[in-house]
């Protein structure tokens, strides 16, 4: 099966998080195995901590870290990722069937082979999102866009998850 990559898209506390959080909960249930890839802009951000054996061996010069615990297993790699590609991404994800994307609107926001998910909270933030991201799946969050007559259907996270999951269920049926 080939990978179905979504792109939940939305302004600052919007809710993507949540969104991702729910369809993961609810595809996971339905058997799906599920990525989560978020774009962390802080500079200078590391999951590594200073001062721990991980830390130190990429002080020394160790270019891929990985540490395995009794329940996970975190590989970090040192790279400049300024040019790391949706592909390269998408690559770290070959044992999933689904990817849900966070923060990636610029290296994704046109791209046909990822479908979005706009988390809108006032109708310009619909209007923005129509005009600046292609294709979208369908809206949700705290503004119901039904009576702005757009062709992605609203649904409502809270009430009706599996109707949104079920919409991403059938782009995994035209993968297959």
């Amino acid at each position: 099966m080939k990978l179905v990559v979504i792109e939940v898209v939305g302004g600052k506390k919007s809710g993507k998080t949540t969104t991702i959080e729910v369809l993961t909960r609810e595809l996971t249930r339905r058997g799906y195995r599920i990525a989560a890839v978020k774009h962390i802009p802080e500079p200078d951000f590391t999951i590594d901590k200073e001062g721990k054996d991980t830390w130190r061996y990429a002080q020394a010069g160790a270019r891929t870290v990985i540490g395995v615990s009794s329940e996970e297993v975190a590989t970090i790699e040192k790279m400049h990722v300024g040019e790391f590609s949706l592909k390269e991404i998408l690559a770290r994800c070959r044992n999933s069937d689904i990817v849900f994307l966070e923060g990636f609107k610029k290296v994704a926001a046109k791209s046909r082979e990822v479908s979005k998910i706009a988390v809108v909270k006032s109708s310009g933030a619909a209007a923005e999102a129509v005009k600046t991201y292609e294709p979208i799946l369908a809206f949700t969050g705290a503004f119901s866009t039904e009576k702005l007559g757009l062709k992605p259907p609203y649904v409502d996270l809270f009430r009706h998850a599996g109707k949104l999951a079920d919409l991403i269920e059938e782009l995994v049926k035209k993968k297959r």
